[in-house]
């Protein structure tokens, strides 16, 4: 069987929703802490059962039976987020998980400038103790996150951000492929994938050509200091810690650590990823 957890979530219930188009419902499970919002799978055939990060005897109960284990990352940072995936591992452990995939970075190094990729690296670290099979699925930068930066510029024309580097931003759609079809060819890799990413790495001034070209309207790029960044994300009601997590990706950029381009995505699915172009189009045109 093969279980995934925060199979309600962004990623997650994608890659659900493409296992489900590969196996049959009965060798699927989800492990959700509400599994209401999981219902519809449950009306398909696929197990659900409750499990949360900080209840470890759920997931335990949550991972009998699998053969493989999705352990999806948490939406933490830090010490809380290193300790839910702790829990999680030795959960895994405990159900006795034949093989432990976790959606890791490209980026995931101990020195980071990104406090995400130093919690991914802790978190591989745990894994590599645990003496079970294991696959780092290093999955290259979310292009949600470039979405996200760029909603008040595609109102306003002007793409106001932090100074950055070249960013190989990836689309959800095509990292649930991807995990999907490793997650039906067991033992593909072993530790850490190569980067999962899309075509090209893109810093904001070339994402504001691509806008113009979107929308056939002007985009201008402009540079704000990390800490008037910051103050502005304050402003919006971010608390502390998430506007220091932003200024922080900007920070990584600007020292190459989203920047590899790797054919290893594009290799599992047969087709070339979305570009960025692309994918920004699909959400602007929403």
């Amino acid at each position: 069987m093969i279980i995934v957890t925060g199979a309600t979530g962004k990623l997650g219930r994608r890659v659900v929703e493409r296992l489900l188009a590969r196996v049959p419902a009965e060798r699927l499970g989800v492990s959700v802490r509400d599994p209401r919002k999981a219902q519809d799978f449950a009306d398909r055939g696929v197990r659900v059962r409750q499990g949360s990060f900080d209840d470890p005897a759920s997931l335990v109960h949550a991972f009998e039976g699998a053969e493989q284990l999705l352990l999806v990352s948490l939406d933490r940072t830090g010490e809380e987020c290193v300790a839910g995936h702790r829990a999680a591992i030795d959960a895994a452990v405990k159900a006795r998980v034949g093989r432990i995939l976790y959606t890791s970075q490209m980026g995931a190094a101990h020195d980071s400038h990104f406090q995400a990729c130093r919690d991914h690296a802790v978190t591989e670290d745990l894994l590599r103790a645990t003496g079970l099979p294991w696959t780092a699925l290093r999955n290259g930068f979310y292009a949600a996150s470039a979405l996200q930066f760029l909603e008040a510029a595609r109102h306003s024309g002007d793409i106001a951000l932090p100074a950055d580097g070249p960013v190989t931003w990836t689309g959800h759609d095509d990292l649930a492929e991807a995990t999907a079809a490793i997650l039906t060819d067991d033992g593909r890799f072993e530790g850490p994938t190569p980067p999962l990413t899309g075509p090209a790495a893109l810093d904001f001034d070339a994402v504001a050509e691509l806008a113009a070209r979107v929308t056939g309207r002007p985009f201008t790029r402009t540079v704000v200091p990390d800490g008037a960044f910051r103050e502005q994300a304050l402003a919006h009601g971010a608390p502390a810690p998430v506007a220091d997590l932003l200024v922080s990706i900007f920070a990584a950029a600007r020292h190459g650590e989203f920047t590899a381009v790797d054919p290893t995505l594009a290799d599992l699915l047969g087709r070339e990823p979305a570009a960025f172009g692309t994918l920004l189009a699909q959400a602007w045109a929403a």
